[in-house]
């Protein structure tokens, strides 16, 4: 569905260049959810824009649909369906009007396109608000409206742009239930989100981008597995006074686990076996505020790839 072989994306020229993508390789199969995931400039942006064949490639290749979008750019928009971070709902239209039109802009016949209307009215589950204005909706119908507008045109390939940012839990689950209803149907999604455990619960397979770079590339278990350990223990000690309190603390303890990581107010241990570390860490005299053991997340191997800087 997608290829790409040294995939380059350069805004400006001469001493004023930026390189947003510096060489990547990716590739998506048929019927799979890929994610793109990464911090804020990592160029998962520029890497969908180019995808979606609205911005030219800078340099390397790539194929969509087994189509190059320099030369065939309009007949891989028509198979694609794009949801973009943003909504861009028609607010002086209804809920219905909003996806006839749009899908008129594809040449669908005017019945046909009533036909998909109600079908997607009814995949939303907004058959009951098609008659009402954007601007009445709630953040969780308008990201829906959105992907029903981007599936007029029966995609084959659907790019997902921070689908459920902005949304509360209860809506994130009602669209990852829409999302996972559509890949059976045999719908290839790819997906850029902030969000790890949305990650973990609808890819696949994913890279971590950063700096322009893939960093890392697998399913969610295999790169818990590469890149992290299969628990985590959390000691809390609070805010310290002193900056190298913590460090000190956690020289006490690194031989614990394979990575002990110091943050303001609490030390995280990665090991295989986090009750074993509470243990011997309370044999060495230390008393922490409180104490967790959890498994290993997404967000574990992302902030240990890309790091915990803020990045603007």
């Amino acid at each position: 569905m997608i290829l790409a072989r040294g995939l380059r994306k350069t805004f400006g020229k001469g001493e004023s260049a930026f390189e947003a993508v510096k060489g990547i390789d990716v590739e998506v199969r048929k019927g799979e959810a890929f994610g793109f995931l990464g911090p804020n400039g990592a160029g998962k942006s520029s890497t969908m824009r180019m995808i979606a064949a609205v911005s030219p490639v800078s340099g390397g290749e790539l194929r969509i649909l087994g189509m190059d979008p320099e030369h065939d750019g309009p007949a891989i928009r028509g198979r694609l369906g794009v949801c973009p971070q943003e909504d861009t709902l028609d607010n002086e239209l209804n809920v219905r009007d909003n996806l006839y039109i749009y899908g008129r802009y594809f040449g669908i016949p005017k019945a046909e396109v009533r036909d998909r209307v109600d079908e997607l009215l009814e995949f939303v589950s907004l058959q009951d608000k098609q008659r009402s204005k954007v601007e009445d909706l709630s953040g969780g119908m308008k990201r829906r409206l959105t992907i029903a507008r981007s599936l007029i045109n029966r995609p084959e390939l659907l790019l997902l742009d921070e689908p459920t940012t902005g949304l509360d839990p209860q809506a994130r689950h009602v669209l990852w239930d829409k999302l996972f209803r559509l890949k059976q149907t045999g719908v290839t999604l790819v997906i850029t989100t902030h969000y790890m455990d949305e990650a973990e619960q609808l890819c696949d397979r994913l890279v971590v981008m950063d700096k322009g770079l893939i960093v890392a590339e697998g399913s969610p278990r295999e790169l818990i597995a590469q890149h992290a350990t299969r628990e985590v223990a959390e000691l809390r000690f609070g805010v310290a006074e002193e900056d190298d309190h913590h460090s000190r603390i956690a020289d006490k303890i690194a031989d614990l686990g394979q990575r002990v990581e110091v943050l303001p107010d609490r030390l995280l241990v990665y090991s295989d076996n986090g009750e074993e570390v509470l243990a011997k860490a309370h044999e060495r005299g230390l008393e922490p505020v409180a104490t967790l053991v959890r498994r290993s997340t997404l967000e574990d191997v992302f902030l240990r790839l890309t790091g915990r800087t803020l990045v603007d």
